[in-house]
């Protein structure tokens, strides 16, 4: 049985009975965490009710927002990582951001997924509550998270490594989920390579950057995006809520993730779902 016809069965199998659906997006909100190399969100109410009001009474309120298509649970697109002056397929990144927007690679061209997803949820493996600041996640401590949780990853499924850190997003401080002075949780370049190796379409986390930040450093150097962006071709999504997933001891589901379809634009926000049999409570 062909790896797609297995996948097909499964999401069947999902859909066929009722349904629970987790949330893995963060809120939008101003003052958010946020890495600080991409505009911040922000929203105003440019128009509020009583503003204008309608012969028979009615009134409407509308909204203006900005925000970095890195900002807040987003997805990485193929254009958004560079190296040695090519992206992925060996396009040429110079003349790819020509014009003031990308020409290849942009976030218009991320296909919606409906894709087996996997929880990776390395601290319950590891007996701990969460990755230490810092930590780098291993080959080893992936083969051991698969092993404990008796899970299988495989070509085309979504992969979602829990580092414990999430929490920390709804922190009064939004520098503590950011953990540039402690160092963040993260994949290391070894352990993308064991991602890609396994034939996944995309990779998510509960972090700011995906990979581990060693204390200090903070974006100074992200070999896991070059692996898995340049190199493979795999999407990132970071900022994920996987804390729901793991208390719920859930680590196989339907994922269903959409992109906006920003043309030439290097990511998006997006509002990732993970899809599981199972009633809904009345």
């Amino acid at each position: 049985m062909s790896t797609a016809v297995a996948a097909a069965g499964w999401v069947g199998t999902v859909l066929g009975a009722g349904v629970r659906v987790f949330d893995l997006g963060r809120p939008l909100f101003r003052g958010m965490p946020q890495s600080p190399n991409h505009p911040p969100y922000w929203h105003t109410l440019p128009r509020r009710h009583g503003d204008g009001v309608r012969a028979d009474g009615g009134s409407a309120a509308a909204d203006h927002i900005s925000l970095g298509t890195h900002v807040g649970t987003h997805i990485d697109a193929f254009s958004h990582v560079s190296h040695d002056g090519v992206l992925f397929g060996d396009i040429d990144a110079q003349e790819a951001q020509r014009g003031g927007r990308m020409t290849a690679l942009g976030a218009e061209t991320i296909e919606p997924m409906f894709l087996r997803g996997v929880l990776l949820d390395v601290p319950a493996a590891l007996g701990l509550p969460g990755c230490a600041p810092g930590y780098e996640i291993t080959p080893a401590d992936l083969d051991a998270t698969l092993e404990r949780q008796g899970s299988s990853l495989g070509a085309g499924d979504v992969a979602l490594v829990r580092s414990g850190w999430g929490p920390r997003f709804s922190s009064p401080d939004p520098a503590e989920y950011l953990g540039h002075d402690s160092g963040v949780p993260g994949v290391s370049e070894a352990g993308a390579r064991w991602l890609a190796d396994r034939g996944v379409h995309a990779a998510g986390a509960d972090t700011i950057a995906f990979e581990c930040l060693p204390p200090g450093q903070g974006h100074a150097l992200l070999p896991a995006h070059r692996v898995l962006l340049v190199e493979r071709g795999i999407h990132i999504i970071e900022a994920m809520e996987l804390e729901e997933l793991a208390a719920e001891g859930v680590h196989e589901f339907l994922f269903v993730l959409s992109s906006l379809k920003l043309v030439g634009a290097t990511g998006s926000p997006v509002r990732p779902l993970a899809v599981v049999p199972g009633a809904v409570a009345a």
